[in-house]
């Protein structure tokens, strides 16, 4: 059994849909529709529309405060992009929410060639990315960021808490084209209000956290457990930098390669997906393609395997991603 798990006490079925908050750890409720009812209030071409699935995407909000701009396309994710796109076609700006298995799995084929081909201005919002839900294979969305990097001319954001997704929210409206956004929906966590004058920018990637010894690179979640992982081997004497890339496509190759030649530490890159495709790989081919290599590089990702269904905790402890877990991977390949 891993060492992380083994003095945590076993938890219920209910913990398969537990928050990715920390006990005590400040929240915010649905940054997501919150933010969008806000944008929309003086956009009337903003719509919303979803896969029967508003209030497990926050999008609820946004029908209760525009049902004349809310779709509700039931249980067809193909019609729902298809839909999107047409709308997009005569000018409005459509915000599709589904879960991220579905609007990647399900409706890959429209995405790529009704929305993408024609680039489009949809914005897909897709919850539950990577291991944030127990359900099982079915609801884990651990491939969706390699399949969507796979999608010429679509911008992948992956937000690490509340404020980065209120923040996004405007920007990926204005930017001109689709979007894919990893959702986080819910109590969702706040991080970056302790890092002094953090903001989200479209396609820029920001250190949040300084350190000498390892250079954590992260997007959504794992920036957070990344943070977290920093405090705890700080007592340990080891100093963690964190840097934070919020967009996955296109990457911030500029301030990546700044990052890895500063010093020669361990390059480690950590992320709530498959080691396949995703951002690891990513980072891996530009680090190759400019010479640009670290004395050591690892991937801190979920398996390529069909993962477990259980207590969401337990699964982040069991694959890696929890801050036990990912200080103890720092500290294992820095020894």
């Amino acid at each position: 059994m891993n060492s992380v798990m083994e003095n945590k006490p076993r938890l219920t079925t209910s913990a398969m849909i537990a928050s990715i908050a920390s006990e005590g750890q400040k929240t915010i409720s649905a940054p997501f529709g919150q933010a969008l009812v806000e944008y929309a209030a003086t956009r009337p071409n903003v719509v919303g529309l979803t896969a029967d699935l508003a209030k497990y995407t926050d999008l609820h909000l946004f029908a209760k405060a525009y049902p004349e701009r809310f779709f509700q396309m039931g249980m067809a994710e193909q019609l729902l992009m298809g839909a999107a796109g047409g709308m997009a076609k005569e000018g409005l700006v459509p915000f599709v929410t589904t879960y991220a298995v579905f609007g990647t799995r399900r409706a890959y084929d429209f995405i790529h060639q009704v929305i993408a081909e024609e680039n489009l201005n949809v914005k897909i919002c897709c919850a539950l990315p990577g291991l944030t839900t127990g359900y099982g294979p079915s609801h884990q969305a651990t491939d969706d960021l390699a399949m969507m990097r796979a999608v010429p001319g679509l911008t992948i954001v992956d937000p690490c808490d509340a404020l980065d997704t209120e923040q996004a929210v405007q920007q990926i409206a204005e930017h001109q084209g689709p979007v894919y956004m990893r959702l986080l929906r819910g109590n969702v966590p706040v991080v970056f209000d302790e890092v002094p004058g953090y903001k989200f920018e479209l396609g820029k990637a920001k250190l949040v956290r300084e350190g000498g010894d390892v250079l954590v690179i992260a997007s959504g979640i794992l920036t957070m457990r990344a943070l977290e992982a920093a405090k705890d081997l700080a007592e340990k004497g080891v100093a963690v930098s964190v840097l934070h890339c919020p967009t996955i496509k296109p990457l911030d190759e500029s301030a990546i390669l700044h990052e890895v030649g500063r010093g020669h530490r361990l390059v480690v890159v950590a992320e709530n997906h498959s080691i396949m495709g995703g951002l690891g790989e990513a980072v891996a081919s530009l680090l190759l393609r400019e010479d640009a290599r670290p004395a050591r590089f690892r991937l801190a990702g979920l398996p390529d395997a069909f993962l477990d269904a259980g207590a969401l905790p337990t699964l982040h402890d069991r694959y890696g991603i929890s801050r036990e877990a990912l200080a103890q991977r720092l500290l294992n390949w820095l020894n």
